[in-house]
């Protein structure tokens, strides 16, 4: 995935409190999503798309279920290429 989707999708407040949540409790629904934010369910379908393009998560869909699952990947290739400079890890 590319830097630059990772980093617009991590500059979003809204989309960092759902990979917070999925980082709690992983495998949620959009509509589990929906009750912690102050967005409507079409808000949280579109953070969710942005966050898959970035490779951020994943879903998974089992019958009429679709879950959301945490992809931390990205995050580690940022930290490795990026913070690593600099703060020395």
């Amino acid at each position: 995935m590319s830097d630059n989707r990772v980093f617009h999708a991590l500059a979003n407040a809204d989309r960092r409190h759902i990979l917070d949540l999925l980082l709690e409790r992983d495998g949620r629904t959009a509509s589990e999503l929906e009750h912690y934010l102050p967005i409507s369910r079409f808000g949280v379908r579109k953070h969710l798309m942005v966050l898959r393009a970035a490779g951020l998560i994943t879903t998974r869909t089992h019958g009429r279920r679709t879950t959301h699952h945490l992809s931390s990947a990205p995050i580690e290739l940022i930290r490795a290429h990026w913070l690593g400079k600099y703060v020395g890890t």
